[in-house]
C-alpha cells in the first residue's frame, strides 16, 4: 500500500532559476528539500513516525525572467541595487528568477489514520490532515521563491498491485495534464558514455554530457548518387543541426542532481565561517546528469517519477531509484490505456 500526498497548482513567484552551471528550472534538490521541511513540521506536531520521503514534480507553466538584447543570448532581468554612499553603483551577484506553477507528488512513510487527529470518522480525519498540510504550504519558500496561490491538497492511498490503485493514479496524472513530469534519464547518459569510449577510450563523461547540451551542426553531403563517396573540398554539402544522442523523441535537459565531495570530512567547529559548527564539514561541488521532460499519461505509477536521495561514495545525489524506462521512444499513444473521463466535480481539478 503507498500513501501519497498531491500538492495540486503551486503557483511560486521568483524561485531560483539557476542550480549550478544549469539553468530554466530548479534542480530536484530544491524540492526534495522543499518536502523535507515540510516532513519536519510533521515530525514536530505527530511524532517521528510522520515523515515524508520521495517528490514527483509536475510543472505546468513557467516564466524564467530574461531578455534577448541581441541574438540569441539570453540575459536575466536583474534588479537595481541602491548606489553606495559614495554614489557608486552597489556590487551583487547575479541572480536568476523565474515564476512557475507546480503540483508535488510527495510519498507519505505513514499513514495518517495513525495519527492524532482526534476521533472523528476517518474521512473527516483525513480532511483535517489535508487542512493542516494546506496551512504549512503558505509558510513555506520552495526554490528560494515564495507560494503565492495553493490548489488542492489531496491525500491518496494506492494499492499498486491492484487494477483500482492503478486507475487511481492514472486518473490523478490526467488531471495533471496540461503539465509535464521531470524524469530521471541518467541510464541514457551511461549508455552514451559506453559508446564514446568504445570509439575512444580517453572520453571522458564531461564530453558524454555535453553531447546532450551543445548545439553542434555537421555537413551532409548534398547532390550525390547512391554510393558516390563525397570528395573533399568539391562535394557540395548542407550544414544540418547535429541530433541529441540517443533515439528518443523525448525532451532532454541537463539536470544538477546533487552534490560530489571535493576534500575530505573535516570534524566539527574546524572550519571557519561554516553555516553550522555543531556538524561535520566537507567541501563539495554540483553533480550534473540528463532529466527528461514527459507527459503524465505515460507513467503506470507512482515509482516512475518520485525523486529520492541517495548516497553512493562521496557523492550525494537525487534520482528516480525505481524508475522504468517511461520515455517517448518506448511509448507509443495508440498502446497506452487511458481511463474513463469521470470527473465528478470541477473543484476535482484543481
Amino acid at each position: 500500500m503507498k500513501h501519497l500526498l498531491l500538492l495540486k497548482h503551486l503557483k511560486v513567484e521568483n524561485a531560483n532559476a539557476i542550480s549550478g552551471m544549469t539553468w530554466g528550472f530548479p534542480a530536484p534538490t530544491n524540492f526534495l528539500g522543499f518536502a523535507h521541511a515540510l516532513s519536519r513540521k510533521c515530525q514536530a506536531k505527530w511524532g517521528v513516525q510522520a515523515s515524508l520521503g520521495g517528490v514527483g514534480i509536475i510543472c505546468h507553466s513557467h516564466q524564467v525572467h530574461t531578455q534577448q538584447p541581441s541574438g540569441f543570448e539570453h540575459v536575466f532581468a536583474l534588479s537595481r541595487n541602491p548606489l553606495t554612499k559614495d554614489g557608486n553603483t552597489a556590487p551583487f551577484n547575479e541572480e536568476g528568477r523565474m515564476h512557475m506553477t507546480v503540483s508535488l507528488l510527495v510519498e507519505c512513510e505513514f499513514d495518517p489514520l495513525t495519527l492524532s487527529l482526534g476521533d472523528e470518522l476517518p474521512e473527516q480525519r483525513i480532511r483535517q490532515f489535508e487542512a493542516q498540510i494546506l496551512d504549512w504550504l503558505v509558510t513555506q519558500r520552495l526554490a528560494g521563491g515564495g507560494i503565492t496561490q495553493t490548489g488542492r491538497v489531496r491525500y491518496l492511498q494506492l494499492d499498486e498491485n491492484s487494477d483500482d490503485g492503478q486507475r487511481v493514479f492514472r486518473r490523478e496524472m490526467l488531471r495533471l495534464i496540461p503539465g509535464f513530469v521531470l524524469l530521471d534519464r541518467s541510464d541514457l547518459l551511461a549508455q552514451h558514455h559506453q559508446a564514446q569510449q568504445q570509439q575512444n577510450p580517453d572520453a571522458e563523461l564531461l564530453d558524454s554530457w555535453l553531447d546532450f547540451i551543445a548545439l553542434c551542426y555537421q555537413p551532409e553531403p548534398t547532390g550525390l548518387e547512391d554510393g558516390e563517396a563525397p570528395i573533399p573540398g568539391e562535394t557540395k554539402a548542407e550544414w544540418q543541426l547535429k541530433p541529441k544522442p540517443g533515439t528518443g523523441k523525448g525532451y532532454l535537459v541537463p539536470l544538477a542532481v546533487g552534490y560530489q565531495a571535493i576534500s575530505r570530512l573535516y570534524d566539527a567547529g574546524t572550519v571557519n565561517r561554516a553555516r553550522d559548527n555543531s556538524v561535520p564539514f566537507r567541501f563539495v561541488e554540483s553533480a550534473y546528469s540528463i532529466g527528461e521532460w514527459c507527459s503524465p499519461h505515460r507513467l503506470q505509477s507512482p515509482d516512475e517519477l518520485l525523486w529520492q536521495y541517495r548516497h553512493h561514495g562521496d557523492a550525494y545525489l537525487c534520482a528516480i531509484p525505481s524508475q522504468k524506462v517511461t520515455a517517448a521512444e518506448n511509448s507509443d499513444d495508440d498502446d497506452i490505456d487511458i481511463p474513463d473521463n469521470d470527473f465528478n466535480t470541477l473543484d476535482e481539478l484543481y
